[in-house]
């Protein structure tokens, strides 16, 4: 079994063998979900420059109830709306991969640097879109990775759309935006 940290880098490396380690590692679970929480906090971190303390814990709570959302959109459009023949799913399987999916995520910390949030937030998300068509290709044992594309983006959008009113909600307005 590998350690956290290689799994970490192999999900951000986009290896399909740690995808498939995650997938089958039940005793996983905990560390998917530790990769989600500094994921969110890493995302949550530059909000602290706008708006303190106060911006840290929206940026945060933002960025986790999004990927919350974001695994149950792809739960229920990947395994019942957009399933192949062949797909079959557990909710725990989706988790791991999909907490492990959000390893790119905690380079969001480097955008405290004024001016690097914006670039570094486009890249970061297009990394792991690719990194949750991985996951959920792999744990959706989808042959077509262009099925797996669909349901990504669609998800990725709903969940971009609920961190965008979470923000509003939150009166981070001028934040509402950001990666």
């Amino acid at each position: 079994m590998a350690s956290f940290s290689n799994r970490v880098i192999g999900a951000a490396a986009l290896r399909v063998a740690t995808y498939e380690e995650v997938e089958a590692d039940t005793s996983a679970t905990g560390q998917a979900v530790a990769v989600v929480v500094l994921s969110s906090l890493a995302a949550g971190l530059p909000f602290i420059r706008y708006d303190g303390i106060r911006g840290l814990l929206g940026g945060t709570t933002a960025a986790l109830v999004a990927w919350f959302v974001l695994a149950a959109l792809i739960a229920g459009i990947g395994t019942r709306i957009l399933p192949e023949p062949q797909t079959k799913s557990d909710l725990g399987e989706l988790l791991r991969t999909l907490g492990f999916a959000a390893s790119p995520g905690l380079l969001m910390v480097v955008g405290v640097v004024p001016g690097v949030g914006g670039i570094l937030g486009l890249v970061v998300w297009l990394w792991m879109l690719a990194a949750t068509v991985l996951a959920v290709r792999q744990a959706l044992d989808y042959k077509s990775t262009g099925r797996a594309v669909a349901v990504c983006v669609i998800g990725f959008v709903v969940s971009y759309m609920v961190r965008y009113l979470i923000n509003l909600v939150l009166g981070l307005g001028g934040l509402a935006l950001a990666f």
